[in-house]
């Protein structure tokens, strides 16, 4: 499991960072909630002040990386059957440290920056109960923040995305970085659209294996991009021919590339039926790019080794 954490001044557009994570299907685990459960439990009313003074002394008394071991449990739990978690609200050393003495390698970290000025104009425009009303209340959260560590874990960032202004700029920036890292198989699907073809049917046949294919039309041909392997995995179990998509699958690798081809007539009623490149009406060619995985992973996620047409080990995740 990838744990990508957001680090950043108050302000800065982590929250917004987080939202585009959500957008993605990226559950997203808060540091910041766990604070505010302690200042709701504590009866406070939930100030800046209160929240400063709650975080600072769960600190104290737990350690510079206390709110990091609560949200490590709940980091579990988001994930679920997920392979990547985010989490929003880094603010020291000692929890990047924690953080990847649990998660290791798997744990990266991406800065957001974001100029006071600006930061200040956000507060004024967000009204949270807990934002400031002065710049120099902005400052101060500032200060308090750093003596956190929020500054050397900025500087230690896998990932530094400026947010100085442009939002959808920065939407488009934190999305493409996501989607690098959280990303273990690219896929490319295109196919041509003959005269003789309904174009509508085309473009079904394509969705029937691939439900989340962003598709582009042009020129007579469909080009799509999509993330989720589960249709087409699933429709090989459930026409076993999981022998046969190994045997293709081995025949079209290429590196880190692996390419096969599909009948397109045969996709619009929602089955699998590997083709020859040169097929008559032209198939659906599929590749797969492989980012941070091994090929046999990706091998015996898609198509096991089978007994009696029966996967004799699934892996439950890629």
């Amino acid at each position: 499991m990838k744990v990508i954490a957001f680090v950043g001044y108050p302000l800065s557009g982590k929250s917004t960072a987080a939202e585009v994570a959500r957008d993605l299907g990226i559950p997203v685990v808060v540091m910041g909630d766990v604070v505010r459960e302690e200042v709701m439990r504590r009866g406070l009313e939930l100030t800046d002040g209160n929240l400063g003074r709650v975080a600072s002394e769960l600190r104290q008394t737990e350690g510079m990386d206390a709110i990091a071991k609560r949200c490590i449990p709940r980091i579990r739990e988001a994930a679920g059957e997920k392979d990547v978690v985010v989490v929003d609200g880094i603010r020291g050393i000692a929890e990047i440290e924690r953080f990847r003495k649990v998660f290791g390698d798997d744990f990266i970290l991406i800065a957001i920056e974001s100029p006071l000025e600006v930061r200040f104009e956000r507060a004024k425009t967000r009204k949270r109960s807990d934002d400031v009303g002065r710049i120099e209340d902005l400052m101060e959260r500032d200060r308090r923040e750093e003596s956190w560590g929020l500054k050397e874990a900025m500087e230690i960032a896998d990932f530094t995305v400026e947010n100085t202004g442009d939002y959808e700029d920065f939407i488009e920036t934190v999305r493409e970085i996501l989607l690098k890292i959280a990303r273990n198989v690219e896929i490319e699907i295109e196919t041509r659209i003959h005269p003789t073809e309904d174009e509508e049917k085309v473009v079904r046949a394509i969705k029937n294996l691939f439900p989340d294919a962003d598709m582009k039309i042009e020129d007579g041909r469909v080009v799509a991009k999509a993330r989720s392997l589960d249709r087409f995995r699933e429709l090989l179990r459930r026409q076993r021919i999981l022998d046969t998509a190994r045997s293709e699958i081995l025949k079209g690798r290429r590196g880190g590339e692996i390419t096969v081809f599909l009948n397109k007539q045969t996709a619009t009623v929602s089955r699998i039926n590997f083709c020859d490149e040169n097929a008559v009406l032209s198939p659906i060619k599929v590749t797969f790019r492989l980012h941070n995985i091994p090929f046999s992973r990706f091998l015996d996620y898609v198509a096991p080794e089978t007994k009696d047409g029966r996967p004799v080990k699934e892996l439950e995740r890629l």
